[in-house]
């Protein structure tokens, strides 16, 4: 390594070959070349290119049918608040708090500015340091007679450094960290993605079971008219004891699943007051009528995944942050070149210290080259390839993942959409069934256990009915966010050229 000085004007040489007015030259022939190649300096990092990743045309399980046609670019899902689309004031306000209170998304935030300072603290390394340095001291002899003869200094110096990014290691590092905060952007993204959706299935998985005890209260209510019946029935001759058994039995059960759908109950509410932050025990939501509404949900071109899920977004950003960490790897082939500046002073009295006779200024550049490393920065420059190919493949494996997401959930849409009209017709036809068998059982004509087998169909099926509207609506919010909720990536519709704009081209 070779060090320059400039002090007072003269060349102070710390190596034997230079020496006075020549060194001066090299001095300034080798800081004019640095900052000639720190104005054109070309990137050693390869140029990063957005892998190919499998996509389709249109999604298979879409049907050709009124709101499920492929949307047209102004027909994507709004940005934003998705869950409005259902239409209850009540999950508005929930999901509203979810984005204030949701610790998880709190987390995801706090790391989204940490990923934005990194990528300024990278920049930072960029430019020059300068620091500033100031002194005093006061110190004194005893002399013989006993009097003391103190003296003053004080010494103040202003000295810069800078690295001039000559192999685009600092820009790939930039470009690194860039790709890194996008990632954490699209990673909060998924969050509030999540934290949402939990919310809204929970939310209406406690509606679902708020129906649910309705029924089974007007069940039960049936339930007790019919052990008053059979209890009559059984006092006047009319029936056997056993029947008056079998209504309490059924009676006796359907209390007891309503029991335990109050806790099921109880535990969503518990696991909604825990996403919009609240303790659960100061927490409620009031029993309200539900509204199994399923909005149409456009699907757009399938390759528009590749923007609006926040997950393949950041998957892809993460193959843009190991593209460049292989420049990174290659720069440490290349000599680092440093340039340093200092002016400083030193005299016994504060007014003295800038008079331009105790100034000492000067000049340094330092140059290092590894010269053998027993092959580690091949190696190092072997695993950033490597550690880029296993990003591309989990991206594309990422991707491939979204495409099944929404086939699985597109095809569960329009399997539950069927399934209703067919429970509907179901519950329908037992509800009929119940009522006619109760009246002949009133009349003498069937047994008891005619009237049992009829009622508990009654009431399977009209659960059953409640229970796929409850299912098409969570189908509804998973296909939602298998889009990405509707939320758009737009750096990734050029990732390439914004890659490259940190880089300067090589």
């Amino acid at each position: 390594m070779t060090n320059l000085f400039l002090e007072r004007g003269r060349i102070l040489d710390r190596s034997p070959r230079l020496s006075g007015g020549h060194g001066g030259r090299v001095l300034l022939a080798g800081t004019a070349l640095a900052a000639a190649l720190a104005l054109g300096g070309c990137a050693v990092g390869p140029r990063y290119e957005r892998p190919v990743a499998a996509t389709a045309s249109v999604f298979k399980e879409a049907p050709a049918a009124e709101g499920w046609v492929p949307a047209q670019p102004g027909d994507a899902l709004d940005r934003g608040e998705w869950w409005t689309r259902f239409g209850d004031p009540q999950l508005d306000a929930l999901a509203a708090r979810v984005q204030i209170s949701n610790q998880n998304i709190a987390a995801a935030v706090a790391a989204y500015t940490q990923a934005q300072a990194l990528v300024r603290q990278q920049r930072a390394a960029l430019f020059p340091t300068v620091g500033l340095d100031g002194s005093g001291r006061r110190t004194g002899a005893v002399r013989s007679d006993g009097t003391a003869s103190p003296t003053n200094s004080f010494s103040a110096s202003l000295a810069a450094d800078w690295s001039p990014d000559l192999w685009g290691r600092l820009r790939e590092a930039v470009g690194s960290a860039q790709a890194n905060a996008q990632a954490s952007e699209a990673d909060l993204a998924s969050a509030r993605l999540s934290a949402v959706g939990d919310l809204v299935t929970n939310y209406f998985s406690l509606r679902e079971a708020d129906t649910e005890l309705r029924l089974l209260n007007e069940t039960i209510e049936g339930y007790e008219r019919a052990l008053t019946i059979t209890r009559n029935r059984y006092e006047a001759g009319i029936a056997a004891q056993t029947d008056v058994l079998q209504a309490q039995t059924q009676l006796v059960s359907a209390q007891a699943e309503r029991v335990a759908l109050r806790r099921t109950r109880a535990t969503y509410e518990h696991a909604i007051a825990v996403l919009v932050g609240a303790v659960p025990a100061d927490f409620s939501i009031a029993v309200a009528d539900w509204k199994p509404t399923v909005p149409a949900v456009p699907t757009g071109v399938p390759s528009l995944l590749l923007q609006r899920r926040p997950d393949v977004a950041a998957a892809e950003r993460a193959v843009a942050s190991a593209n460049a960490q292989i420049g990174i790897a290659r720069a440490a082939y290349f000599p680092n070149i440093g340039l340093t500046a200092s002016i400083s002073s030193s005299t016994s009295r504060v007014r003295d210290l800038f008079d331009a006779s105790n100034m000492l200024w000067a000049l340094g550049l330092s140059v290092a080259q590894t010269v053998f490393d027993a092959g580690a920065i091949g190696a190092g420059v072997d695993a950033a390839k490597a550690a880029h190919e296993a990003s591309v493949a989990r991206y594309r494996q990422t991707v491939l993942a979204a495409f099944q997401s929404v086939e699985d959930q597109l095809s569960a849409t329009a399997a539950l959409a069927e399934q209703e009209g067919l429970r509907r017709t179901a519950s329908l036809a037992a509800d009929r069934t119940e009522q006619q068998l109760l009246n002949r059982y009133r009349a003498g004509q069937v047994n008891y256990t005619d009237v049992v087998s009829a009622q508990a169909s009654a009431l399977s099926a009209r659960r059953s009915l409640v229970q796929v509207q409850l299912a098409r609506q969570t189908a509804a919010v998973g296909l939602i966010q298998s889009l990405g909720g509707g939320w758009e990536a737009a750096w990734l519709r050029d990732a390439a050229p914004l890659a490259e704009a940190a880089r300067s081209p090589g």
